[in-house]
């Protein structure tokens, strides 16, 4: 639960948790340092869409585990300048984890993962029995 700062008070922001779950049952909360995602439904399949830019696809652990995919990064840098009377040391630290709950429709053995132009892409197609069934017509006895 987020908490709200009011007159150097705390207090829990109840519509902030409301509305902040992911659409797709993710299972974490908005955060503004989470990347974006977009999901997409068609017959065969659903897309995910997250704009994360400046990484390398190695950067990335996707994994399903018990319905829940999870999308995760951990990223860590180091910089040190040393000259005459000083030493100057840099390092960053960022990561983040987004998990969703799949449908059942989803096929989670063939989950394909694409990473370009800052785009990671998720492809999650659906179970054959989930696929649209095509017309057929019934002959009368």
């Amino acid at each position: 639960m987020s908490l709200v700062k009011r007159n150097n008070l705390l207090f829990p922001s109840l519509m902030n948790d409301f509305f902040k779950p992911d659409w797709f049952g993710g299972m974490d909360n908005f955060d503004s340092n989470l990347p974006a995602v977009n999901i997409k439904e068609n017959e065969k399949d659903f897309k995910l869409e997250l704009a994360i830019p400046g990484f390398k696809k190695d950067d990335f652990n996707v994994e399903v585990d018990n319905n829940v995919l999870t999308i995760s990064s951990e990223l860590k840098s180091e910089d040190e300048t040393k000259e005459e009377n000083y030493t100057r040391r840099e390092f960053s630290y960022s990561s983040f984890k987004r998990a969703f709950t799949l449908p059942e429709t989803v096929d989670e053995d063939n989950i394909n993962a694409n990473y370009e132009d800052g785009i990671l892409t998720l492809k999650l197609p659906k179970k054959e029995e989930a696929l649209p069934k095509p017309k057929r017509m019934i002959e009368i006895a």
